[in-house]
C-alpha cells in the first residue's frame, strides 16, 4: 500500500498495527463463522436448529460479559497509561482458547465444552478490540485515520482469506490432512483448524507488540489507584453522557448496525450450510470469496472515508448491507421466481447456492467499509486523552445491544424452524441503525 506524506516515519507502526487485524481475523472467520460454528451445529449438537439456538445464547452471554468489562477496562487503562499489556493478556486467552477446541469431538457430550471455551475466548477476543482500536491514534495522524482504519480492516479480511486457504489446503480437502500427521476420523481435520487459528493468531500478533508505540505510563500511579480512578472516571463519563448527545446517538446507531454485522458473521456459515446445504468445502470457498470482497471493499472505501467523511461512507455501506441482505433472504422463495438460473464456473454449486455466492460477495463489499468507517468516526469523536474509555463505551453499547442480535436470531429460528426468520432480524438492526445515524453530526476533519 502507498503511504501518504502524513505517515512518514510511521510505516513500521502502521504495518504492525494492521497485521494485528490480520492475526485476529483467523479467529473470527474460522471459528466464529465458517468452520467451527458450522461443525458445532451440524456435527456436535444433536440437532442443527437447537445447536443454532445454543450458539446464539452463548454469543449473547459472552456479549453481556464484554458489555460489562469493556468500558471498565478501558477507563482503567486510560488512567494507567499503556494499552499493550492489556491487549497481550486478551490475546493470550483467545489463543489458548482456540487451541483447546481441538478436544471438542463430534458428539453431543462435548457441546457444553465447546460453548464454554468459545464463549471465554470470544470475550477475550472482543475485549482486545478496545485496546487495539485505542492505539489507532498512536499510529495515524488525524488526516489519515480513515485510511489506516480501512487498511486494517482490509488486511484483516485478507488475513481471514489466508487462514481459510490454509485450512482448505492443509486440512479440509487434503487427501492426507497435515501431510499425513492427522487422520480423518472424529472430524480431526475440522478440529485441527482451531489449532491452526491459535498458531496464526499468536504469530502475526507479535509485530504490533514490537513495532507500535504504546501510550506513556502514568508516573506514580500504581495499579490499585489506576483502578479506582478509572472506575470513578467511567462513572463520571456515564453520568455526563447527556452532554455528549451527538456521540451518544452515534454510539446507539453504530451498536445497532454493528450488531447486525456481528450476527451475520456469527450465523452466516450456519445460514448457508443449513438452509442451502453447503458442505464444508463449499463454505470455505464461499468464505474465501467473501473475504476477498470485504478486504477490497474496506481498502477501497478507506479513501472515500478521508475524502468525503465517515458518515457518507457509513450510509452507503449500511444501505448496501440492507439491500444485499434482503436478496439473500429472498433466494429460494416464491419471490425469487424472476431470477435466471446461473451457471457460474464455481464447481458443484446448485443454482440457489450460486445466487448465495453472488449476493454474499455484494454483502462482503460493504462489510469492511461499515466496520472501518465506524472505527474511524469513533476515533474522531473521542475526546483527546479518553480514547480507550470511549472505545470501551463503543464496545459497551455494541455489546449491550449485541445481546439482541444473536439471541433474536436463535430464538427466531427456534420459533419458526427456519434460518430465514433469523436473517430477517438482522435487517431490522440495519434499518434502525441507519435511521439514527442520519441524525448524527460528523465532526470536522483535521
Amino acid at each position: 500500500m502507498m503511504v501518504g506524506q502524513g505517515l512518514q516515519g510511521r510505516r513500521a507502526a502502521v504495518a504492525g498495527w494492521c497485521l494485528y487485524d490480520w492475526a485476529m481475523s483467523a479467529f473470527n472467520t474460522v471459528i466464529g463463522t465458517f468452520v467451527f460454528s458450522v461443525y458445532f451445529t451440524k456435527g456436535v449438537s444433536a440437532d442443527p436448529n437447537q445447536g443454532t439456538a445454543d450458539w446464539g445464547l452463548m454469543l449473547g452471554l459472552s456479549g453481556l460479559a464484554v458489555a460489562v468489562l469493556s468500558p471498565v477496562l478501558g477507563a482503567i487503562a486510560d488512567r494507567g497509561g499503556p494499552a499493550k499489556p492489556w491487549l497481550a493478556a486478551c490475546t493470550a486467552i483467545a489463543v489458548v482458547g482456540s487451541a483447546m477446541l481441538w478436544f471438542v469431538r463430534p458428539l453431543p457430550d462435548y457441546a457444553l465444552l465447546a460453548l464454554v471455551v468459545v464463549g471465554v475466548a470470544s470475550v477475550a477476543f472482543e475485549l482486545s478490540y478496545v485496546f487495539y482500536n485505542a492505539l489507532l491514534n498512536r499510529v495515524a495522524p488525524p488526516s489519515h485515520i480513515g485510511r489506516v482504519s480501512g487498511w486494517g480492516w482490509g488486511v484483516g479480511y485478507l488475513g481471514g482469506l489466508g487462514s481459510l486457504i490454509l485450512c482448505l489446503v492443509l486440512l479440509i480437502q487434503a487427501e492426507q490432512p497435515l501431510f499425513g500427521l492427522l487422520g480423518t476420523e472424529e472430524s480431526q481435520p475440522v478440529r485441527a483448524t482451531a489449532v491452526l487459528v491459535a498458531v496464526w493468531y499468536g504469530l502475526f500478533a507479535l509485530p504490533l507488540f514490537l513495532l507500535v508505540p504504546d501510550r506513556a505510563a502514568v508516573p506514580g500511579v500504581p495499579m490499585g489507584q489506576a483502578v479506582a480512578q478509572g472506575l470513578a472516571t467511567l462513572w463520571k463519563t456515564l453520568k455526563g453522557l447527556k452532554a455528549y448527545g451527538n456521540v451518544l446517538r452515534y454510539l446507539v446507531a453504530s451498536a445497532l448496525w454493528r450488531d447486525g454485522i456481528n450476527t451475520i458473521t456469527a450465523f452466516g456459515g450456519i445460514f448457508a450450510g443449513v438452509l442451502f446445504g453447503m458442505d464444508q468445502g463449499q463454505l470455505i470457498l464461499f468464505a474465501i470469496l467473501l473475504n476477498v470482497a470485504a478486504g477490497l471493499g474496506a481498502i477501497g472505501f478507506a479513501w472515500l472515508d478521508d475524502l468525503l467523511g465517515s458518515k457518507p461512507t457509513l450510509v452507503v455501506s449500511i444501505v448496501g448491507l440492507f439491500l444485499s441482505g434482503v436478496a439473500l433472504l429472498a433466494i429460494g422463495t416464491p419471490w425469487w421466481g424472476w431470477a435466471p438460473v446461473l451457471d457460474l464456473p464455481v464447481g458443484a454449486f446448485t443454482p440457489e447456492q450460486q445466487w448465495v455466492l453472488v449476493f454474499g460477495l455484494v454483502l462482503g463489499c460493504f462489510f469492511g467499509p461499515a466496520q472501518a468507517a465506524a472505527r474511524s468516526m469513533m476515533a474522531r469523536l473521542a475526546p483527546p486523552g479518553m480514547e480507550t474509555e470511549f472505545f470501551g463505551l463503543f464496545a459497551l453499547t455494541g455489546r449491550a445491544v449485541g445481546l439482541l442480535g444473536p439471541l433474536a436470531y436463535g430464538l427466531a429460528v427456534e420459533a419458526f424452524d427456519t434460518q430465514r426468520a433469523g436473517m430477517a432480524t438482522v435487517l431490522v438492526l440495519f434499518a434502525a441503525g441507519l435511521a439514527i445515524l442520519l441524525t448524527v453530526k460528523e465532526p470536522r476533519r483535521g
